[in-house]
């Protein structure tokens, strides 16, 4: 087998239309864009969403919903996962660096305290907010919640 003599299969690659290349060709004229209208127009481009001056569907649509900018955003963390990390690391005091070494927050988050599941270890909580089961179940060990 020699390698210079690789060609594709019959048919599998076709020759491209000249357009606009004069009448012999059969795509002068026009260049196979038909007759006056926008399309027909050099330098024509489509609007995103645009369907022909039919009222497009983002403006059928109504509009909904608010976004408060005054909004404080928490990232909840439950005592349980709490629970799971002080078994398997050890860690007695939580704050924010502990919460961003284990991927609970990141450094621009607030932390937020949620009461779900059991706490059996004496833990010493330091976050943004805390539910009050959860302030219940830390305090219920021995430990503290401290609010930032």
């Amino acid at each position: 087998m020699d390698l210079s003599k690789l060609k594709p299969a019959k048919g599998a690659i076709k020759k491209s239309k000249r357009i606009g290349r004069g009448e012999g060709s059969g795509h002068g004229d026009t260049a196979t864009k038909g007759h006056k209208g926008q399309q027909s127009r050099s330098g024509y481009k489509r609007k995103k969403g645009f369907e022909g001056g039919q009222m497009p569907l983002y403006r059928r649509l109504p509009k909904f919903g608010f976004n408060n900018p005054n909004r404080i955003r928490y990232n909840g963390v439950n005592v349980d996962t709490l629970q799971k990390i002080a078994e398997e690391k050890g860690i007695t005091e939580f704050n924010m660096d502990v919460f961003i070494q284990n991927g609970l927050a990141s450094k621009s988050e607030r932390v937020k305290i949620l009461g779900r599941g059991d706490l059996n270890t004496k833990i010493e909580v330091t976050a943004h907010a805390f539910t009050k089961k959860a302030i219940t179940l830390i305090e219920a060990q021995g430990g503290t919640a401290k609010k930032i």
